[in-house]
């Protein structure tokens, strides 16, 4: 970033809170109106993508009699003003849940609809992709079941049909009952989004007015006749799409439609009228989280709480095996209703308990617009295997009912690693004031350090930092505060004066009205927030028609965690002329936290909050940068204390790269290129690394040694699959399972490229590997699978291809009349280094390479260098799922898109 902040215009505002989502493989939704902005934070100004909120069709729950159209229980559905829907909530996925290993973008709209949506790496387009319909699966479930009533049909008047006049005058609404209330500019959407409490007849259905917004239209009511109907006239609700003088879309004709009451009818309406959406971490049937799931036993739990109050609670599978270039439906199933509140659904969150690892449990929290809140516990293994839809496996463990009814806005929770048994729950309020919860679930004690009036207006989102240590909320007051708790008490701190090429710690715009959404980067580094503008302060021609809102990024790194904590002074640091030290030895801290995080599996690899912040940082001063990557070497790869200097840590971290696990060494590999051999291409590094130009002086001889670090750490990667591979295919042919592998599952192809590279690097390999390819090598002249021959051939002119590196090859070509041929550069699969095909190819948005086959999962477990492969494989090899993940980086391989499409990037 170039300053404190980036504003990225919006072409649309957002009007309910918690507008903006991070995903797992770094890229932001923002709900802005009728649009779902989706975009790069590395590329900001890039490419967008997009989701467009269609009008529906209402359900066809039934019809009313027309002296019930204005009873108390249909009095919202009625006079409800939504003209043109809006996105009212948004929620990501965990990653893995896509068709290409991504994640998915579940949206809810103002019609109460969700769906789920897919990026378009296979369609070439800015729109995502719609994959399925939730809220056309609940009615289905819903019809199923009756909606849960003995009986909701009347006998007399079951074959109703719908009969709709155009030249009716009930069929037209004119243009003067479009017209529209002006409400204040600071009140635009506190009603809306909170509805209060109501004294309806049916206080599930109907909790209250709604406040007319402008740029909203009536709803039409359907007139329905009948032979068979005693007084001819029955009415179905249902949403105008247009406020034109036009007579309405006839509903689908020769369709039986039940008569019920009007209580029937609000009560089916609000099951169905959805408000809120969130995703739950990824649940394992062998009772583990992991970063990479296990095909046929990951799901996600997808709560869609609705005006009833009532969850819906969905079972979404991971797709059996990834692809990039075709798409498939997610498999979806019902767990069940939730009866969670008494009145709307306003906010879900979820939190995955892991104190108990043989029966893992998952937290959920809701909150209402009757004030309450609540806190459940559910089993996991119960809600992955349940089909019994009448019950779901939720244990309430707190209720908390307020007094004063005023409406929960935002939820958020926390679950600080270094307390496996403790929660941190923050409730935001309509009131503009939130509650923090400190919850120890192995001893049910629910203790409230307390209630905070931090804004003036409703809290519009709430987010956790730096394990708990910090909090951020943000209001329809255009505040953004940030917290420390510490111990059980909570205090506000200034955010950090100074960032990296930071102009002015007062260069903030003074044109915003309100902040509706923020989000925490994954690193927890950076901070985005969605701000409304004030329109009468832009120019009317230029800027009003196309900037309604803006996407704003700030650093969070020098931010204080601890309000006792004394930092040490930094030894041979050049001192910043606008970073206090105390700054500084935060912004140390807080990297060192994040990379220390990224050592566990369980967290995805999105390293590019760290990297934008050591790249700035490199920019003016690369001691202070080497300082702290060399002090996240000496305490993670070396473990003991030891002088501060390139020359000693990194020949030594060299040495002890066959002790260390596979994901520190992604993790390594990722820095190394990224940042401290950033002005290198990645092609140059990845074919000439060991014969690069440098120049000299201490600049070039640094380049070198971080250039020789990489390459020990990648050519150790390289062994392990190599080896992986080796004794896999012999421990499947003492089980005589030479086939090929199902979708989805790892095969050992390529044994000839494998054994050529082990030959050309004959002196560099260990013994180990060299027993194995000498074993293979006995074998692979029987076996007659296109897989394993030795032998390729060219693409474009059939040419053989001879084995010289495992990144690229070059065909010999096609002799012309003047003796020289034309030799085609090939790019190597990076797992099988077999020549590429012309099909679509997985690539590595870091080190640049291709693949055409994936690794097994088992690589990105390895704990260390095995001691014996064929003892490693014996026992699992038969079935190793295969992940899109980079072998030698780590990170979530995806489609090549041009440079005019969006696309994640994790770096």
């Amino acid at each position: 970033m170039a300053s404190r902040f980036q504003a990225i215009p919006l072409v649309a505002s957002p009007s309910y809170p918690n507008a903006v989502a991070w995903s797992d493989e770094n890229l932001i939704a923002v709900a802005s109106g009728h649009l779902v902005t989706i975009l790069n934070p590395a590329s900001p100004f890039g490419p967008r993508g997009l989701i467009t909120v269609p009008n529906s069709e209402p359900f066809p729950i039934g019809v009313i009699d027309r002296k019930d159209l204005f009873s108390g229980c249909l009095l919202p559905n009625c006079l409800s003003r939504d003209r043109q829907p809006c996105v009212r909530s948004v929620s990501w996925s965990p990653l893995g849940m896509a068709p290409n290993s991504g994640c998915l973008l579940a949206v809810c709209t103002t019609e109460g609809r969700v769906k789920l949506y897919r990026p378009p790496f296979c369609d070439f387009g800015a729109e995502w992709i719609e994959v399925m319909d939730i809220s056309d699966r609940l009615y289905e479930y819903l019809t199923s079941i009756s909606f849960g009533e003995l009986d909701v049909s009347c006998p007399n008047h079951s074959d109703a049909t719908e009969d709709i006049h155009a030249e009716d005058p009930a069929s037209f609404i004119s243009k003067k009952e479009c017209k529209r209330r002006k409400i204040n500019k600071g009140s635009q959407t506190t009603g809306d989004q909170l509805p209060c409490q109501g004294n309806s007849e049916n206080s599930n259905s109907s909790s209250g007015p709604y406040i007319e917004r402008e740029g909203q239209g009536l709803k039409a009511v359907y007139k329905l006749s009948s032979d068979k109907l005693e007084d001819g006239k029955l009415y179905h609700i249902g949403p105008l799409s247009k406020c034109k003088a036009k007579p309405l879309n006839k509903m689908q004709e020769n369709r039986t439609h039940p008569q019920i009451t009007a209580a029937q009818y609000a009560s089916r309406n609000a099951m169905l009228w959805s408000l809120a959406v969130a995703w739950s971490p990824l649940l394992q049937l062998s009772s583990k989280l992991c970063s990479i799931p296990q095909i046929g036993s990951s799901v996600s739990l997808l709560a869609v709480g609705g005006k009833s109050g009532k969850i819906s609670l969905w079972r979404i599978y991971v797709p059996e095996c990834y692809s990039i270039e075709h798409s498939r439906v997610p498999t979806a199933n019902i767990v069940g209703l939730l009866e969670a509140h008494n009145s709307w659904i306003t906010s879900i969150s979820w939190a995955f308990l892991t104190s108990d690892s043989s029966n893992p449990q998952v937290l959920l929290a809701t909150g209402s617009s009757d004030g309450s809140m609540r806190i459940w516990l559910g089993n996991t293994e119960e809600l992955l295997n349940t089909s019994e839809f009448d019950r779901t496996p939720f244990f309430l463990l707190k209720e908390v009912i307020t007094a004063d009814s005023i409406p929960v806005s935002v939820l958020s929770l926390s679950m600080p690693a270094k307390s496996l048994h403790k929660m941190l729950l923050a409730v935001g309020k309509g009131s503009g004031s939130f509650e923090l919860w400190n919850c120890d679930i192995s001893g049910r004690k629910f203790d409230k350090i307390g209630s905070f009036d931090a804004h003036y207006h409703a809290v519009t989102d709430l987010a956790w930092a730096f394990d708990g240590c910090s909090l951020y909320s943000c209001s329809q007051d255009n505040f953004v505060r940030c917290w420390i708790l510490r111990g059980s008490s909570l205090h506000e701190v200034p955010f950090s004066s100074n960032t990296p090429r930071l102009r002015s710690s007062t260069d903030v715009p003074d044109v915003f009205i309100s902040c509706m959404g923020l989000a925490v980067s994954p690193g927890n580094l950076v901070l985005v927030m969605v701000r409304n503008l004030d329109l009468e302060l832009l120019d009317s021609m230029y800027q009003k028609k196309a900037q309604k809102a803006v996407v704003e990024f700030f650093w969070i790194g020098g931010q204080q965690q601890d309000l006792l904590s004394k930092v040490s002074p930094l030894v041979d640091v050049v001192e910043f002329p606008a970073f206090p030290e105390k700054e500084l030895a935060y912004w140390e801290s807080n990297i060192l936290w994040s990379l220390k995080q990224y050592e566990h599996l369980d967290k995805p690899l999105v390293l590019w909050d760290i990297i934008a912040a050591l790249l700035a940082f490199k920019q003016t001063t690369s001691k202070f940068v080497e300082h702290i990557l060399l002090k996240w070497l000496l305490s993670s790869y070396i473990g003991y204390n030891m002088d501060l200097s390139a020359e000693n840590i990194l020949p030594l971290v060299s040495i002890r790269l066959s002790k260390i696990n596979s994901r520190k060494l992604h993790l390594l590999n990722i820095i190394c290129r990224r940042v401290m051999l950033s002005e290198l291409k990645a092609d140059q590094v990845n074919s000439e690394v060991q014969n690069l130009e440098v120049s000299h002086g201490a600049e070039g001889e640094q380049v070198t040694m971080w250039t020789e670090l990489l390459r020990c750490s990648e050519r150790e990667l390289r062994e392990r699959l190599v080896g992986y591979g080796f004794s896999a295919f012999l421990s499947l042919k003492s089980h005589s399972t030479i086939t090929a592998s199902r979708p989805g599952y790892w095969y050992p192809v390529g044994l000839a490229q494998l054994g050529h590279w082990v030959a050309l690097n004959h002196e560099r390999v260990q013994d180990q590997l060299k027993v194995l390819s000498s074993e293979v090598g006995r074998h692979e002249k029987r076996l007659e699978y296109s897989e394993h021959e030795a032998a390729e051939q060219c693409s474009y002119c059939s040419a053989s291809v001879p084995f010289e590196s495992p990144e690229v090859g070059f065909c010999r070509g096609v002799e012309s009349d003047s003796g020289t041929g034309q030799s085609h550069r090939l790019p190597r699969c990076a797992v099988s280094m077999q020549v590429c095909p012309t099909t679509p190819l997985w690539f590595c948005i870091c080190c640049n390479r291709w693949g055409s086959r994936l690794a097994p999962v088992t690589l990105f477990s390895m704990s260390e260098y095995p001691s014996d492969f064929k003892s490693s494989t014996e026992s699992s090899v038969l079935e190793v799922p295969s992940k899109p993940l980079c072998p030698f980086c780590g990170l979530l391989l995806q489609r090549r898109q041009p440079d005019f499409l969006l696309s994640a990037s994790p770096v």
